[in-house]
């Protein structure tokens, strides 16, 4: 496993927990180094003054605290097992600018977006946030419990607000796929639709035709009966002055 990345969250330096390949002695046992100081070592120094109780337990249970709120990161090299523990010493406000300072080089150095969605200008102020609820827990354990508790709304509310990006990113991508199915559908209407409309103007060209055939035809037929029609009512109209002439002539010598 690669070893982790640097990080704006101050850590101790690491500690080697284990070796999977162990040195042992000629006889089979693994070397260990005596805790007891040989003989001649000369005198022994005096004991470090004792703090006292209740300062030792509120720093144990502030580093406790810490632990749990910033857990140690693992991580092996080789055969060996190193853990590396976020830093338990108080910090100034040098300390403050230096991590702003850092900040802001590491945003320039990986060339975090200003604006938008980044996720590396999101990791990036995640671990300078969590370096400040480290440097506030070392002061205020309940500050710290407070900070943690801030840290995981906005957490959630970012996943929150990534779900539903991503729903509705997939809510999106669906309506475009019913959409593009939605006008192959159409379009295929679209082409049945002008291939009746061409079938429907063939149609009414033919009968067209037709109409314009029957009423030529008909015109013909009406010219030629109104032909007819008058030829006779002339033949009648001779007849008729004929007869009238034939009458007049009768009735005339009566007289």
């Amino acid at each position: 496993m690669i070893p982790p990345a640097d990080s704006l969250l101050k850590y101790d330096n690491p500690v080697l927990i284990r070796s999977c390949t162990e040195r042992k002695s000629p006889k089979g046992r693994p070397l260990k180094v005596s805790a007891q100081q040989p003989a001649d070592s000369g005198p022994v120094p005096p004991p470090p003054k004792q703090k006292s109780a209740s300062s030792e337990v509120t720093k144990q249970e502030n580093e406790d605290i810490l632990n749990s709120i910033l857990p140690p990161r693992e991580w092996t090299e080789g055969n060996q097992l190193w853990v590396q523990q976020v830093s338990s010493a108080p910090c100034t406000r040098a300390d403050v600018i230096c991590l702003e300072e850092l900040l802001d080089t590491k945003l320039l150095q990986r060339e975090a977006r200003e604006a938008g969605i980044c996720p590396v200008r999101r990791e990036l102020y995640s671990q300078c946030f969590d370096e400040l609820i480290r440097q506030v827990t070392i002061n205020c354990a309940e500050r710290g419990l407070l900070l943690l508790r801030v840290r995981d709304e906005i957490q959630m509310t970012i996943a929150a607000y990534q779900t539903l990006y991503e729903s509705s990113i997939a809510f999106g991508m669906r309506k475009a796929l019913q959409a593009e199915q939605g006008k192959a559908d159409m379009e295929q209407k679209i082409s049945d639709l002008e291939n009746e409309k061409q079938d429907l103007l063939k149609q009414l060209n033919e009968q067209k035709a037709k109409c314009d055939a029957i009423e030529k035809r008909e015109a013909e037929k009406r010219q030629m009966e109104e032909k007819k029609y008058t030829e006779e009512i002339q033949f009648l109209k001779r007849t008729n002055q004929q007869l009238k002439t034939q009458l007049e002539g009768i009735i005339t010598p009566k007289k």
